[in-house]
């Protein structure tokens, strides 16, 4: 949460009463229930009004730092306000990874995970597929802990918030890895399937202005092959590179295949640097991988009008997974990712429209950023969820108008 009351991007200012960054577990507890509306908050990267409440805003921010690494069981607790780049930086040192990494590693642990933050890789899932366990604290101040045995599991992880104040949470994790990242330039559109599955992790990125898609950013395993000159007929960088022009390239990290740890090279952007151009407003949608090809035809005509607006617009794959609420649920997934410029009267009619493009697709947009139709028609496991927040916020403690734009209360 921002001093002044803001998200980061600035564009959502916080309406709530009242904001709390308790420094224990107990204190938390008594905060929630005592209060008759809360929603946590995290590091402020939602750019819709889901986690704004008129109640009360608590930060998880203060609570005990305590990371606790099972060797055995190949897993690490974390506090839920953890960032994922300090999080990474102590795992790294004793011989542990995560097995991937959103492109800013900037976000809370926690905030992520609610929302289906991901990173990239045709076989990697989003970052909430890591979570083993999350203990939360409930309506009434009580402490739940749930994992991936119990039948709820599923519809608990990506909760949205709306479940209750997430405290810790249970990541997988693998040993320690090295990866050499390449950015390549000028990628035909109908290499585009091949080249998301030629790496790691790999993003794609394009200012609709040509037929041809700008940079593709390669992240490989240090014991791979690099990519061959004429790869995809495209060209190397021969400089560092930025996703959006004109931002300054010391910001991401290190490109041309230099070998460096795992958290130092999956993220484009370094811990100690704004990401992104930080001035901006994001939206995406992630589609069913086998529709890429037709979703982005069909945004085509379109282009003028949103590279008009745009700052850069990435693709990325996401694999399948079985979590109620996220965006991978039971399809692997092209994301398209639109960062706009930060002038949203400007902007909404863009998204509008793009929306309506993909509409034919199915798309689910990722619950943190900025949409406009209901997703609930393609999400299998949509009243189980609303079910599930009748069961543990009957009185709807943790709802906020956003919430119940998409999860109305009573009957469907």
């Amino acid at each position: 949460m921002t001093d002044a009351g803001r998200n980061w991007a600035g564009n959502v200012r916080y309406a709530a009463r009242a904001r709390h960054r308790p420094s224990s577990l107990d204190a938390l507890r008594r905060l929630v229930a005592g209060a008759d509306r809360v929603r946590a908050v995290g590091t402020g990267h939602t750019f819709n009004r889901l986690g704004d409440t008129a109640g009360e805003l608590i930060s998880v921010a203060g609570l005990p730092p305590t990371v606790v690494l099972d060797r055995d069981r190949g897993t690490v607790t974390v506090p839920a306000g953890l960032r994922y780049g300090d999080l990474a930086t102590r795992l790294h040192a004793e011989g542990y990874a995560l097995a991937n990494l959103a492109s800013l590693p900037h976000i809370s642990v926690a905030g992520a995970v609610a929302t289906a933050t991901h990173g990239s890789g045709a076989a990697h899932g989003n970052l909430a597929t890591a979570v083993a366990a999350l203990e939360l604290v409930t309506a009434d101040g009580d402490l739940l802990t749930v994992d991936r045995a119990d039948p709820r599991f599923a519809g608990m992880v990506v909760n949205l918030g709306a479940l209750g104040v997430v405290t810790r949470l249970t990541l997988d994790v693998v040993p320690a890895f090295q990866i050499r990242q390449y950015v390549r330039l000028g990628l035909p559109r109908a290499a585009l399937d091949a080249a998301c599955d030629a790496a790691y992790s790999v993003s794609v990125f394009t200012g609709w202005r040509s037929s041809r898609l700008d940079q593709v950013w390669l992240k490989q395993r240090a014991d791979a092959p690099p990519p061959p000159a004429d790869w995809l007929d495209t060209v190397a960088a021969d400089a560092p590179c930025h996703p959006v022009p004109g931002m300054p390239a010391e910001h991401c990290t290190a490109q041309f295949g230099a070998p460096g740890p795992w958290h130092e090279r999956l993220p484009h952007f370094r811990l100690g640097f704004t990401p992104s151009s930080g001035d901006e407003l994001q939206s995406e949608w992630h589609l069913p991988r086998a529709s890429a090809a037709a979703a982005l035809a069909a945004l085509d005509p379109a282009a003028e009008r949103v590279a008009a607006v745009l700052q850069v617009c990435e693709l990325r794959t996401v694999a399948a997974d079985g979590l109620w609420l996220s965006p991978n649920h039971d399809r692997d997934s092209l994301a398209i990712h639109f960062t706009w410029i930060g002038d949203a009267a400007r902007v909404a009619p863009v998204l509008a429209e793009v929306e309506e493009r993909l509409a034919p697709f199915a798309p689910r947009p990722h619950w943190g950023k900025l949409f406009v139709r209901n997703p609930a028609a393609t999400y299998p496991r949509y009243d189980d969820f609303r079910a599930l927040l009748a069961d543990l916020d009957p009185a709807g403690k943790f709802r906020t108008d956003e919430l119940d734009r998409y999860f109305p209360r009573g009957p469907r």
